[in-house]
């Protein structure tokens, strides 16, 4: 497990992290969510030792990390650091041996990581030669290639199509299940609900909200209400506890408080027309995100 404990790192007068806590349980996969200049990118380089804090501290598997701890991570910088003019294969076996793996085994993961990212038939291209999709994979190979007890990603998914994204969240699911925890950024919400069992959510340098998705997805009761030719939604000013999360054209998503009952929604809105659909759904991670960052 890696444990990120009362971090604070400043820039002169700019607090990016203030008093930031965060765990990434092994075999599990946690999304780092936030808005630009939250931080996140700033305490990923804590982890990797890039950057050291005014306060707290990181351990891993109940030590400080060191420089024989951060060998067994693997890294996606947010600015990408492949060689340009060097071979695929070439480079990826070089960044295995500095690891610690020998020519052998470097040359084995290498050869597996290309296969499961589709990339053999540019195993001998200079990566300067390939789209930036394909960089993109071979920047993952490149975090990958010593099979990591720990993956802290910034932004993996960008620039992937959406093949590339479904073959990077397929590895990254299979490396969680053999027991590496994962700890990547992203934008894409969406994206996250669907690959993470759990989320950190960071804003202005501090965490907002952390827990299991499922957990902070259903700490609130959501109902959808269609109510025919209902233009207004008023008629859920009248029910107490309950406010409209979203309205698209007469399906309105409802909000509800703790002791609000849908019985009093269903009252409620019979009057205002015919109901045409009535049901549950949990929140979705982008509403957990907005009211986290009071967006």
């Amino acid at each position: 497990m890696l444990e990120v404990t009362g971090v604070t790192k400043r820039f002169g007068e700019i607090v990016a992290l203030d008093d930031c806590s965060l765990t990434v349980p092994s075999g599990r996969l946690v999304g780092f969510l936030g808005p630009n200049g939250a931080g996140k990118t700033t305490a990923m380089r804590v982890v990797m030792g890039i950057l050291t804090p005014e306060a707290g501290g990181v351990r891993f598997e109940g030590r400080p990390v060191d420089r024989t701890a951060r060998l067994r991570f693997g890294y996606m910088p947010e600015e990408r650091g492949l060689y340009p003019a060097m071979g695929v294969r070439e480079q990826l076996v070089y960044l295995a041996r500095l690891h610690g793996l020998d020519q052998r085994r470097a040359g084995e993961a290498t050869d597996r990581l290309l296969e499961r990212l589709g990339l053999v038939d540019r195993a001998g291209d200079r990566v300067e030669a390939l789209s930036l999709g394909n960089q993109q994979r071979v920047q993952l190979a490149a975090a990958l290639v010593h099979e990591p007890a720990l993956l802290v990603l910034d932004e993996p998914f960008s620039g992937l199509d959406p093949v590339g994204v479904d073959v990077l969240g397929a590895v990254l699911r299979e490396r969680a299940d053999a027991g590496t925890g994962v700890l990547f950024s992203s934008h894409q919400l969406d994206l996250v609900e669907h690959l993470c069992e759990d989320v950190v959510i960071v804003n202005r340098g501090r965490v907002v909200a952390a827990g299991a998705v499922d957990d902070l997805t259903t700490s609130s009761q959501r109902l959808v209400v269609e109510v025919a030719g209902d233009d207004d939604g008023r008629w859920v000013d009248s029910v107490p506890g309950v406010t409209v999360g979203s309205r698209e054209g007469h399906r309105l998503r409802l909000v509800l408080a703790d002791g609000a009952g849908p019985q009093a929604v269903l009252r409620a809105a019979m009057p205002a027309g015919t109901v045409r659909h009535f049901s549950f759904e949990r929140r979705r991670l982008s509403e957990v995100f907005r009211e986290a960052v009071g967006a």
